[in-house]
């Protein structure tokens, strides 16, 4: 097991990352105390880990609740099936939740810990490889609104992240590319000798060799921890972790939340992303061409929108995105492979030109 730590003061914790985490139990067990638990989790990954996470916690009073399956159930309505469960099951101040799953029921179940009682103890256990590289670590909990993606949600730290890196072999392919999308997001942002070890690795990645994947969450943990430590709020530099994702966002809300995944959408938001950077002439047309390739060719991602999303669309949805500025669309974009920044003006011809070039990005 490795041990990273997000240093927050009175609010640190640790990050433990490894195989068999969770038929061990001990770190399990350690996080959640001695009180009351609330497992949260849903009706995939009920039958595959609940019965570990249950015998690390014997002793234990422990009520489950298993939620439905997928990002359209992400809503203030399953929180208040959580509530409803977690008032019959006496869940105090001084009780913990856990949150066992990916990266849908991680901001529920923290959001929910958030918000009830004004606030108590979770535990995060990512079971797939997005949560472990992503989701699970900084305290972003929340659920979506029709109109746009995480717009409702809180900052709530976990007492915890415990990534057992085992549980990845149970993922369907294209959970692990989606996952991916947000690793090679690590790498364009500000680490190109990371972004070109990911690329070299595509084959053993994608294949779940346990010696590259420890390696690779590990990395994404240690940037995200770091980056959480100076900007916790996301008030700058943790912004940066929004590559592709306010195209992304767009896409998710146009389509209807679960016909793409989460990576998926981030993986053609990262092309749209380096698109536009290319058309502001801050990036390169060969990064350009090199990302969309990396992630189309070597990652098997999906590049190219949806073709019938319109720019009016596009722009009602990324006005409402929560990284707006009253009312300012604001983009993360690229000056180059590694070289991530913020920007608050684009010209609308060129972004125009991004939404409608559909087949032709980073061409």
């Amino acid at each position: 097991m490795q041990t990273l730590r997000v240093e927050l003061g009175e609010r640190s914790y640790p990050i433990h990352i490894g195989a068999g985490l969770l038929a061990d139990g001990g770190a399990l067990r350690e996080a959640a105390g001695r009180g009351r638990v609330a497992i949260i989790t849903n009706e995939v990954v009920a039958p595959l880990y609940l019965d570990q996470v249950l015998a690390a916690l014997q002793g234990l009073e422990v009520i489950s609740v298993i939620l439905p399956d997928g990002e359209q159930h992400k809503t203030l309505e399953t929180v208040s099936h959580i509530y409803d469960r977690l008032m019959a099951g006496a869940i105090d101040r001084e009780s913990v939740l856990v949150a066992l799953g990916g990266g849908v029921v991680g901001d529920i179940a923290g959001f929910a810990a958030a918000t009830w009682l004004r606030g108590v103890r979770h535990v995060q256990v990512p079971t797939t490889l997005l949560a472990q590289v992503d989701s699970s670590v900084g305290g972003k909990t929340g659920v979506n609104h029709p109109l746009g993606k995480n717009m409702i949600g809180a900052f709530h730290q976990p007492g915890a992240v415990i990534a057992d890196t085992s549980t990845l072999t149970t993922l369907p392919g294209r959970q692990i590319k989606a996952g991916l999308a947000e690793v090679l997001k690590y790498g364009l942002i500000d680490d190109s000798d990371f972004f070109a070890w990911l690329a070299g690795s595509a084959a053993g990645l994608l294949a779940l060799d346990a010696s590259l994947t420890g390696r690779a969450v590990a990395h994404c943990c240690q940037a995200k921890a770091a980056i959480v430590a100076r900007d916790e709020r996301e008030s700058g530099v943790r912004a940066l972790l929004n590559l592709g994702h306010t195209f992304g966002h767009a896409i998710e809300a146009a389509t209807g939340y679960g016909a793409w995944l989460h990576g998926e959408a981030v993986a053609a938001g990262i092309v749209m992303a380096a698109d536009l950077s290319s058309r502001m002439g801050w990036l390169d047309a060969g990064s350009a061409r090199r990302i969309r390739a990396v992630l189309e060719q070597d990652f098997g991602m999906p590049v190219v929108p949806p073709a019938d999303i319109g720019v009016d669309e596009y722009l009602r949805l990324m006005s409402s995105d929560k990284k707006a500025k009253q009312g300012r669309i604001r983009f993360v974009l690229l000056r180059g492979i590694g070289e991530a920044v913020l920007a608050d003006e684009v010209a609308p011809s060129l972004l125009a030109q991004t939404l409608t070039a559909r087949t032709g990005l980073c061409c």
